[in-house]
């Protein structure tokens, strides 16, 4: 936390033990209401009551939509249904299906209905497209004009238009209501006001359906460096837009997702508080992964008949053939994934992908295999396992196994992500402990087969 947010924590926390609300009032009334969230997140229940007393509706209706899930979660149960619905009335529509999506569908329906029914109608609209898509993220507040208008009508328009929203572009329909394009606002205020909208619309504008996956929206905004994006539903008509404030919103949300993916993880961690429900969570990952560890050990013991010198050689080294491959093949799918997640042509289209990585991973793998060659020539000069000719023979074996376990954990690395996003599936997975842990084991397969196979 910055110095300012910390003496804003002490004064806030100085007032309320001195209970001087009014002082306390004035204080939060002079603060931005992203600086208020950070210190609500901080402090306990009573204090989270006592600023919600007397802070102003639209700042507590900031205020809660700013804070993060698990805060907002416990807010949920401080807070009255009558004073919930009224800060929610006073987000944006967007941002209000957001927060009631975090709600238990009892609840939702309650607030939705002790709602306004025009503002309950377009909350419910919005919240009928799914979370991740343009439909889910998208403003419903926005400027169109028939393409028969002039410029003046167009300027009158806005003048007439009750939005506190910043806009850069007036949207063009045709008499159906069917998207045309847009008309920057600067072409406005330059043009004679007798002009026709449709000399000036500009065909070309991009623009995204209501279905577009939240993940694209964020690429096409960064490809094409734009500032606001207008979104089509399938009869392509004009619904609403996606401004830039709520993509990055998304980039942090996708970015944290993968994060938390990558890490054996998910977001649903962050909820709630409960240490309890944390653990959970984690442990629906850890488990599998101790079954796959469980069953590197089944593996290591299908080889204990081999000869006893040798296999107590070879085990001696499965440690590094796993933490060698398994790192190889999460470098992989991290580029792979991160690629895949960012929508660059080159990492989306296989072929060239896979011609790239396999030549890096054979470098890698005859890099790797020579090297542990040598580091187990090295150990087992000091600590002989039998003659010169068992001896070179391990040595071989150690480093053809080498070069094979890299060169399976890579491809799986290069494979798996384009596999899970075929079928629909999260490529972020395949760098998760899930996929590592199923590397490891088919990797320590393959060296001990290779391993005692060629030594013995």
């Amino acid at each position: 936390m910055a110095d300012e947010q910390k003496e804003l924590l002490q004064q806030i926390e100085r007032l309320l033990e001195s209970e001087d609300m009014s002082a306390l009032g004035e204080l939060l009334s002079e603060q931005r209401s992203s600086d208020i969230a950070e210190v609500v997140e901080i402090v306990d229940n009573d204090y989270r009551r006592a600023i919600f007393d007397v802070m102003e509706r639209p700042i507590s209706a900031e205020v809660l939509e700013k804070v993060d899930e698990a805060t907002r979660a416990e807010l949920f149960e401080l807070l009255h249904n009558e004073e919930l619905s009224y800060l929610l009335l006073h987000l944006d529509s967007d941002d209000a299906a957001d927060v009631l999506f975090e709600l238990p569908e009892e609840e939702r329906v309650q607030l939705l209905e002790s709602m306004p029914p025009a503002e309950s109608a377009e909350i419910k609209n919005l919240m009928g497209y799914s979370e991740d898509s343009a439909g889910g993220i998208m403003d419903p507040v926005l400027i169109s004009v028939s393409e028969n208008a002039t410029v003046a009508e167009a300027i009158n328009k806005i003048r007439s238009a009750e939005i506190d929203e910043d806009f850069y572009s007036v949207y063009i329909v045709d008499n159906a209501g069917r998207f045309l394009g847009d008309v920057r606002v600067r072409f406005l205020l330059t043009r004679p006001e007798t002009t026709k909208i449709h000399d000036l619309v500009d065909p070309d504008t991009i623009y995204v359906h209501v279905d577009t996956d939240q993940e694209e929206v964020r690429n096409i905004f960064s490809k094409n460096d734009l500032i606001v994006v207008p979104v089509l539903d399938k009869n392509h008509k004009l619904v609403g837009r996606i401004t830039a404030d709520r993509v990055i919103e998304v980039a942090e949300e996708e970015a944290a997702e993968d994060l938390y993916t990558m890490a054996g993880t998910d977001p649903e961690e962050l909820d709630t508080f409960s240490a309890f429900h944390a653990a959970r969570v984690r442990m629906t990952w850890l488990l599998p992964c101790l079954i796959g560890t469980g069953i590197t050990v089944f593996v290591m013991t299908l080889f204990r008949n081999y000869n006893q010198v040798i296999f107590l050689a070879a085990a001696a080294f499965v440690p590094m053939i796993a933490a060698i491959s398994g790192n190889a093949g999460l470098q992989t799918s991290a580029i792979v994934v991160s690629g895949l997640a960012t929508g660059h042509l080159a990492a989306l289209k296989f072929s060239q992908v896979c011609t790239r990585e396999v030549r890096i991973a054979l470098l890698v793998a005859l890099c790797c295999g020579l090297l542990g060659g040598v580091a187990s020539a090295v150990i087992v000069y000091f600590k002989p396992v039998g003659n010169a000719i068992e001896t070179v023979r391990l040595v071989f074996a150690f480093g053809t196994a080498m070069f094979s376990a890299i060169m399976v954990a890579t491809t799986l690395g290069l494979l798996l992500p384009f596999l899970f996003r075929r079928i629909g599936i999260d490529p972020a997975i395949s760098s998760g402990p899930l996929v590592t842990t199923a590397n490891d084991s088919i990797s320590v397969a393959i060296y001990m087969t290779l391993t005692l196979s060629l030594a013995s």
